[in-house]
């Protein structure tokens, strides 16, 4: 089964995980690994084991391990050719390769230092505790790199939504787990980027940090994250793929703290006959869409904290409750059954 998320929600945290053994797992939150002040590591100092111009090495952070491959064997200086980077720099404003190791966010998770930056078909490996068992999610957002492309176009990547606006372009990130070096039956998909909504004022590119679940992968040894994009060209994907994540597995991450990252939090979902919405501030549009992007719900001006939707009329599906609040829009996931 693949599991579809458009902006992390609390409908998207689900139950609270139970085990102890869960529960007993350390984040990966990346505050361990010492680099000076807007710097980044990616494997240059060739500390690793050689292999054919090849520098492999792996960094730890909470019970899990993070390969990265540097590569000499076109010469000096290199490139950081796979897996992880870890960074704080807070440029979230430069365009442009020469900004790679950047988050859009300038900054990691609840204000901290450190996160790392991932390339398409990174791996990360569970340990200690954590192996064999269910991760509870990570929090993921755009590299200042990719979405400054998406956003303006460059040499290389188209400008997501073209000269009108209208393509429907997309960047996916997809979440596999693996045991004993099979894959699992589940994924996770997040979109990076969204440009396929009948509205034009739905299209998003991810700035902030987004808590992605990946609960349902079940137990795993290891996860892989792989990136597709809509902008292809005849060397593959176009978009810069690079993508920066925070807090891998952090099992302190309740469903309190997304609804208020979210500023609103909506229940029962799935939802048969009624939604009721909670909001700090007044809403200045309220509008349900489905999958296909078309609007099928829209209101305006709720000004109660508390507002009772009307879905019985929708058809048993997915849709995605999308918020519009003092100039700040959110969007979460909804599940509509009998």
């Amino acid at each position: 089964m693949r599991k579809t998320i458009k902006i992390a929600s609390t409908a998207l945290l689900g139950v609270m995980l139970s085990a102890t053994n869960i529960n007993a797992q350390t984040v990966s939150d990346f505050e361990n690994l010492i680099i000076p002040a807007g710097a980044f590591w990616n494997g240059s100092d060739m500390s690793g084991t050689h292999n054919n111009g090849q520098f492999f090495n792996n960094f730890t952070s909470g019970d899990a391990i993070f390969p990265n491959v540097f590569d000499t064997t076109w010469g000096l200086p290199g490139f950081w050719s796979t897996g992880f980077a870890y960074s704080n720099v807070q440029d979230s404003i430069t365009s442009g390769f020469g900004n790679l190791y950047a988050s859009r966010t300038g900054i990691g998770v609840n204000n901290s230092s450190n996160y790392v930056v991932a390339q398409n078909n990174a791996l990360i490996r569970l340990s200690g505790v954590a192996q064999n068992n269910t991760v509870s999610g990570v929090f993921i957002t755009n590299s200042t790199y990719a979405a400054n492309s998406m956003r303006d176009g460059d040499s290389f990547a188209k400008q997501f939504g073209g000269s009108t606006g209208n393509d429907p372009d997309w960047f996916l990130l997809t979440i596999k787990g693996y045991t004993n070096g099979n894959l699992t039956a589940d994924s996770v998909d997040f979109y990076l980027a969204d440009y396929r909504f009948v509205d034009n004022n739905l299209d998003y590119i991810v700035t902030l940090w987004q808590w992605v679940d990946l609960t349902s992968l079940g137990a795993i040894d290891s996860l892989v994250f792989m990136l597709n994009s809509s902008d292809v060209g005849s060397f593959g994907m176009n978009t810069p793929a690079f993508f920066c994540m925070d807090n891998f597995n952090d099992q302190t991450v309740t469903v309190k703290e997304i609804a208020q990252n979210n500023s609103f939090s909506f229940y029962p979902n799935p939802a048969k006959d009624h939604v009721t919405i909670d909001s700090e501030n007044t809403i200045d549009e309220l509008t349900i869409i489905d999958v296909t992007g078309k609007i099928v719900y829209t209101q305006q001006h709720l000004t109660n904290r508390t507002n009772s939707i009307d879905v019985s009329t929708l058809k048993n599906g997915v849709y995605f409750i999308r918020l519009k609040s003092n100039t700040k829009i959110t969007t979460s996931r909804l599940i509509k059954t009998n």
